[in-house]
């Protein structure tokens, strides 16, 4: 048995949730960012390829952050860098203290949001070589040799001196060590979900596999189990086999699959998640309990042009583990599969936020649960990618949830399993 390590230093707890009408007793409690042009404490000097960007310059955290199970301290990891993969950006592990202090009676931002950055630690494999988000990195043959990574989804372990990271490239998924060390083997993976010719040109890897994952739509969202006895990787968009390109390349399928994998046994089953439409993609998804899950689920458009950016609830209960079918239709659920069950949660556009608008970013990508306020509300965090583009913030919109609206939840369980988080 774990021995709960969920209470924080006031005494509170996480969150809980279950389906529920959307927008039921969501409040936005406020919103921090640290800047775009901000840096980190890598030591690292000089500019990448891009000629613009410093090597040390934070930015793409948002793609990916977890709460660590103490105090108000939340990890994240950067995506690949910026320019799309052509620079050597070395992957890396941050640790962002999130301080909430109220301004008044709870209610729509009743707090200010206040991020710091407060460490940074390079990720290696077990020989000490640094992985890389630089495209022309990768392993030819396929295998998790390669230092070519994109992090996109992390979740701490119930130890809390761990997390594991999934990799959009591979897809792979790796655990690392708090300093940024590799850890443990390389969590294994179905087959189907990689490609056997990867490149470092992704009209290639499109045209040459005929299976897999699309290039730059990999395993985009990591969960884990309040046990820790599950991971649950989300794919992005569909597979290659699944219908998901026409001839000329374009994206039409509306299918993606879940796959849940026993640490213990390694038993994998997967799931099919119906896409509203073939244009949007998925970014993340966080685990209410064993069965229940929120996922974010978005368009590709920033600002006003920015249309659809939502939460679901989805339940994988009485979903078919879909695992056995090779290959899915593009559009439509196969006959005699039953999908997970999807029910809208958050419209973070609804006007009822205030976020809409101009400055509202394309890629809302992170998703955590955070320590829970004195008076019971749970509290959600969402985050967005900023592309390492240096007039754009890393932006923290902390939600409030009262407990009665997510009665489902279950929180992580951390133990102290002879380590300390540190």
């Amino acid at each position: 048995m774990l021995k709960s390590r969920i209470a924080l230093a006031a005494g509170l707890l996480f969150g809980a949730a279950v389906a529920v009408p959307a927008q039921a007793a969501v409040v936005l409690l406020g919103v921090g960012s640290i800047p775009g042009n901000a840096t980190d404490q890598s030591g690292l000097s000089g500019l990448l390829e891009d000629g613009v960007t410093p090597k040390n310059q934070v930015g793409g955290f948002g793609s990916a952050i977890t709460y660590s199970g103490k105090n108000n301290r939340f990890l994240a990891t950067p995506d690949r860098g910026p320019a799309d993969g052509t620079t050597s950006y070395i992957d890396r592990l941050y640790k962002i203290d999130l301080k909430l202090k109220s301004t008044g009676p709870y209610g729509p931002n009743s707090y200010t949001v206040t991020p710091t950055l407060s460490g940074t630690s390079l990720l290696s494999n077990k020989s000490g070589e640094q992985y890389t988000g630089y495209n022309l990195e990768f392993d030819a043959t396929g295998s998790t040799d390669s230092l070519r990574l994109d992090p996109e989804g992390i979740r701490a372990d119930h130890c809390g001196d761990s997390v594991y990271v999934s990799d959009e490239y591979g897809p792979y998924l790796y655990q690392f060590k708090l300093n940024g060390q590799q850890t443990g083997k390389p969590v294994k993976l179905p087959a189907k979900l990689g490609i056997d010719l990867p490149s470092s040109d992704p009209a290639a890897e499109l045209a040459n596999n005929a299976f897999g994952r699309q290039a730059n739509r990999g395993m985009e969202g990591l969960a884990i189990s309040p046990d820790g006895s599950k991971l649950f990787g989300l794919m992005q968009n569909a597979l290659i086999q699944d219908g998901a390109l026409d001839p000329a390349l374009k994206r039409v399928a509306t299918n993606s699959r879940l796959i849940e994998i026993n640490q213990s046994s390694g038993e994998i089953k997967e799931y099919y998640y119906p896409l509203e439409t073939k244009d949007y993609g998925l970014n993340e998804i966080l685990a209410v309990n064993d069965h229940q899950f929120l996922v974010i689920e978005r368009d590709g458009k920033a600002g006003a042009s920015a249309a659809f950016k939502k939460l679901y609830l989805i339940d994988i209960a009485g979903a078919t583990d879909i695992r056995g079918i090779k290959s899915l239709p593009a559009t439509g659920v196969p006959s005699g599969v039953t999908p997970v069950s999807k029910t809208l949660f958050l419209d973070l556009l609804d006007p009822a936020y205030g976020l809409a608008g101009a400055s509202f970013p394309e890629k809302i990508e992170g998703l955590a649960f955070g320590p829970d306020l004195k008076g019971g509300q749970h509290t959600l965090i969402v985050t967005n990618d900023n592309d390492f583009v240096t007039a754009n913030p890393s932006n923290f919109y902390v939600f409030g949830i009262d407990a009665a609206d997510l009665p489902g939840y279950q929180p992580q369980q951390f133990g102290s399993c002879d380590t300390t988080l540190e």
